[in-house]
């Protein structure tokens, strides 16, 4: 019988009180036969916070770090622990989650049908708002910008949703495979938080594997796009660390007039938003020359991974941003035109490919 390994986000600060029991307690309904246990990380959160941790969950694998290794590290930390244990799937949970009790069943059933699956993403709903999608897949749009498909949208039971590939699959509720894990790596540590999901799913394509929905899985999630500090600098610095890590030089030239365009309107949309010290903190970070070098090994090491070219996995990439979080009427024309762009790069992108075949 195989075993999962249940990975629970980082505990940090009061997240354990305000979430924990929820989760756990639906985790603790799941119907899957094989053997699980759960893995959480401590990220310097209080000693109360620590305490109610351990108390409320005797049967978990508590690691407990003396500083904030952010969503990455503190992932990877159990992770790291989880394949040195031998376990089979690590199946990621936010601990802000409810799952449904076949959650982790329809994870493992999806993950078994097909060995060219690396990964599987429950079907994520808000909460308590439970009709309503959080993420059916997450998109990576072409200049590295990762949202939620059908974010917001209502769920009706007779919506058609099968099992299909996506981009990528959201960290809030996966499973990974073993033998996939061990070939592509774990979260880049570099990103700390936000879009690590994506680079990880990004390799996982590249190595020839596959990233699917699994829409008969379940998970709720107590989502709150606000809820982190300085959001807007990780989010636009990881999606450019996401971008040169992971396509091919050729594809980058392609869209690089595209990526300029786009920068112009950020920095006008960071002025008018109030972020501009962080997108001006973005550049600085690849200014330095320490994490220029990170970013040369990281895509050598990447790159090492291909089996596939960009045109076979480009189909799940986006031109448009369908996932208007943060608000801005202009996103909608510039949709329009970064659409039109990006469909014209994939046609010469296939034309180039199917010569050199």
């Amino acid at each position: 019988m195989k075993r999962a390994a249940i990975i629970i986000s980082p505990n940090y600060e009061d997240h354990a009180r305000k979430y924990w029991k929820d989760c756990l307690e639906s985790l603790r309904r799941q119907d899957w036969p094989g053997e699980k246990r759960i893995f959480i990380t401590d990220n310097q959160s209080t000693e109360e916070s620590y305490s109610f941790l351990k108390e409320t969950s005797p049967e978990a694998e508590i690691l407990r770090n003396i500083e904030n290794r952010g969503f990455a590290g503190g992932n990877n930390d159990a992770m790291r622990l989880a394949l040195a244990e031998g376990y089979d799937y690590l199946i990621l949970f936010n601990m802000d989650t409810v799952v449904e009790t076949g959650c982790v069943r329809h994870l493992v059933e999806v993950a078994q049908s097909d060995s060219a699956i690396g990964a599987v993403q429950a079907r994520l709903m808000l909460w308590p708002q439970t009709n309503k999608i959080n993420s059916l897949g997450n998109v990576t749009h072409f200049l590295g910008f990762g949202y939620c498909e059908g974010y917001g949208e209502d769920w009706f039971d007779q919506t058609p949703c099968a099992m299909r590939d996506i981009a990528y699959a959201s960290g809030a509720a996966v499973l990974y495979k073993r033998e996939v894990l061990e070939r592509v790596g774990i979260f880049d540590e570099e990103f700390r938080m936000y879009n690590e999901d994506q680079d990880l799913g990004w390799r996982i394509w590249l190595a020839r594997w596959r990233c699917v929905l699994a829409p008969r899985a379940v998970a709720y999630h107590k989502y709150d796009f606000s809820r982190y500090p300085g959001r807007y600098y990780w989010l636009d610095r990881n999606r450019m660390l996401a971008m040169i890590k992971n396509y091919e030089s050729s594809t980058l030239a392609l869209i690089a007039p595209a990526f300029l365009v786009m920068e112009l309107g950020l920095l006008l949309f960071a002025f008018q938003r109030g972020w501009l010290g962080d997108k001006l903190k973005v550049y600085g970070y690849f200014l330095n020359r320490q994490n220029r070098q990170y970013l040369m090994n990281a895509r050598r090491e990447t790159q090492s991974l291909r089996r596939v070219k960009d045109k076979e996995i480009i189909g799940n990439f986006s031109g448009g941003i369908w996932y208007d979080e943060v608000g801005d009427w202009k996103l909608h024309w510039i949709n329009r035109v970064m659409s039109a762009y990006w469909r014209a790069i994939k046609s010469i992108l296939n034309v180039r490919n199917g010569a050199v075949a």
